[in-house]
């Protein structure tokens, strides 16, 4: 008896979940891709200092950009895996922390006697700690929720169902960043009021959301298009199909 019970257990153990698929991170794409996600944060920072009307909708100037980290975060999820995200997103953050330090020491170093931007420059850049802070703070729940249900769903469907991934991902972390970053940053761009902040995080979460269910077959391309050229995961892939003792 004791013979026969664990002959079974690993063929439905293998059929009922399937074993996943992750490339290391040695390879360029993962550096480049980490690259652009820290470059694309960083520049939502700075265009969310400024509020702005499109017709009754209310947003920031940096709406349009940060759909692109989720985007290039199922990338990583979907290819490299749990841990690997993880570093992504805490790289990101460290990049945008810098980038905040770094606008810091630019406004308060003596301008010049000819120099006349400086009042541009502290209105520019100056609330942008604050919304760093909201940024990161949405940033890192946000990004690691999307991650984690990313990785759970292919753990247990493998390679199959990456649309469905995409989308469960996509609605869980959007609204946990979207809310965070709307609570602390909707004063910085001057929100003053229930209604204005409500409208604020449903057009942001609306917008988000729906800008990458629009992307997710873009993004499936992309993510087919990594997985084919990335040797770790080529062999990875062919260790989770070779059969197991």
């Amino acid at each position: 008896m004791s013979d026969q019970h664990p002959t079974p257990a690993p063929a439905a153990s293998g059929q009922d979940r399937p074993v996943p698929a992750f490339a290391p991170v040695g390879s360029r794409f993962y550096a480049v891709i980490v690259s652009v996600m820290a470059v694309v944060v960083v520049l939502s920072n700075i265009g969310a200092s400024k509020g702005v009307e499109l017709g009754p909708l209310v947003t920031d100037g940096g709406f349009f950009l940060f759909p692109l980290a989720y985007i290039l975060g199922d990338v990583v999820s979907e290819v490299y895996g749990w841990k690997a995200s993880r570093r992504a997103v805490l790289a990101t953050f460290a990049m945008a922390a810098f980038a905040a330090l770094s606008f810091w020491i630019m406004i308060v170093l003596p301008p010049a006697g000819f120099y006349d931007g400086q009042a541009a420059l502290e209105r520019t850049l100056g609330p942008v700690w604050l919304v760093v802070v909201a940024s990161l703070a949405g940033f890192l729940v946000g990004q690691l929720s999307n991650a984690l249900v990313m990785v759970t769903l292919k753990r247990r469907h493998g390679e199959s169902k990456l649309i469905a991934r995409l989308l469960g991902s996509t609605g869980v972390g959007e609204f946990l960043d979207t809310l965070i970053f709307c609570s602390i940053a909707a004063s910085v761009i001057g929100i003053d009021s229930w209604g204005a902040f409500w409208n604020y995080v449903v057009v942001g979460f609306v917008f988000k959301t729906a800008v990458e269910v629009i992307l997710s077959p873009v993004t499936a391309l992309v993510i087919g298009w990594v997985k084919r050229r990335e040797p770790g995961y080529v062999r990875a892939v062919a260790a989770a199909k070779a059969p197991r003792a």
